[in-house]
């Protein structure tokens, strides 16, 4: 079965037994060779989401398609096509790398000689082939985080799920994980992110859908979502106090967030450049600036508060 579109939602509605409406008639698609963000904020209806695609969670209502597959109605083919990586660090701490992998790749029939090359290959490419012998319970937490991305693909899937993969890991493993996903998707896998950090989204998607309360209030791509933010923020800190300075920042553009420290809104009538030639005016001298929000940040921010609004 060929299609372009690796995951096809329609209509798709989780009620629990409590009459809690987790999910509420999302639709959206994820086309091949995709690196798709899925955000929102806790409880807004992501997990649930990620548990009906890989159908760890019954569906109520709607229909869900893993590259043409249905996965209720054709369960084993979607579920070879798809990976997951999920938040919780999950293996057998007792078991080795190799271990963990043909045993991950017995689940899905592949013959253990043959899952032994897959592994191999696998465990080169995450930096892992020299603790393939290493119990889990000797393993960093970034090396646990590789080996879990390498057990969703030790079958060979096409579709990538990850939630949450650098969640309480530090700057320098993040960057290791962003650049290991960058390859994964250069390569022609598709990929589905959750992730609490925004601005990994903003460098490492090209899609995005925000959801909120179970329900999808942006799908469409990073370009154009973040061109539709017309207002940047940044904090700029100063040399000498703002009420010192007699500095005059008109109303909406300016906001103190400390006798130090400006909230600056840049708009179509002013910049950062005027701003600093109005200081240089006043012989003030700018300390540091830096924004005060990613502009994904600042997007996510504005839709839920016009949602809450209407």
């Amino acid at each position: 079965m060929k299609t372009d579109i690796a995951l096809n939602i329609k209509n798709l509605t989780k009620v629990y037994r409590t009459g809690l409406k987790a999910v509420d008639n999302i639709s959206l698609n994820v086309k091949k060779g995709d690196f798709f963000a899925l955000l929102g904020p806790n409880g807004a209806g992501k997990s649930t989401t990620l548990g009906m695609i890989s159908s760890l969670v019954n569906i109520t209502e709607g229909k869900i398609e893993i590259f043409g597959n249905d996965v209720q109605k054709r369960y084993i083919q979607a579920r070879k096509l798809l990976g997951v990586m999920p938040q919780e660090i999950n293996i057998n701490v007792f078991r080795t790398p190799i271990q963990i992998l043909v045993n991950q790749a017995g689940f899905f029939g592949i013959k253990k000689n043959i899952a032994e090359e897959q592994v191999e290959i696998l465990l080169h490419e995450m930096g892992l082939w020299d603790k393939r012998d290493t119990q889990g319970r000797f393993l960093s937490g970034g090396m646990k985080r590789r080996l879990m991305v390498a057990r969703a693909l030790v079958h060979g899937p096409k579709l990538l799920i990850l939630d949450e993969p650098t969640a309480g890991v530090d700057v320098e493993l993040r960057l290791s994980m962003w650049n290991l996903i960058k390859k994964l998707n250069k390569k022609g896998m598709t990929v589905i992110l959750t992730t609490h950090y925004l601005e990994e989204a903003e460098n490492l998607c090209n899609k995005i859908a925000l959801i909120n309360n179970g329900q999808v209030y942006a799908n469409t791509d990073m370009k154009s979502l973040l061109k539709s933010i017309e207002k940047e923020k940044y904090l700029i800190e100063l040399s000498v106090p703002y009420d010192s300075c007699h500095l005059f920042i008109p109303e909406g553009e300016g906001l103190l967030i400390d006798p130090m420290t400006i909230e600056f809104t840049l708009n179509p009538k002013t910049s950062i450049s005027s701003l600093f030639k109005s200081l240089a005016e006043r012989k003030i001298e700018v300390l540091a600036i830096k924004p005060s929000k990613t502009r994904l940040e600042q997007l996510f921010i504005d839709i839920l508060r016009n949602n809450k609004s209407a």
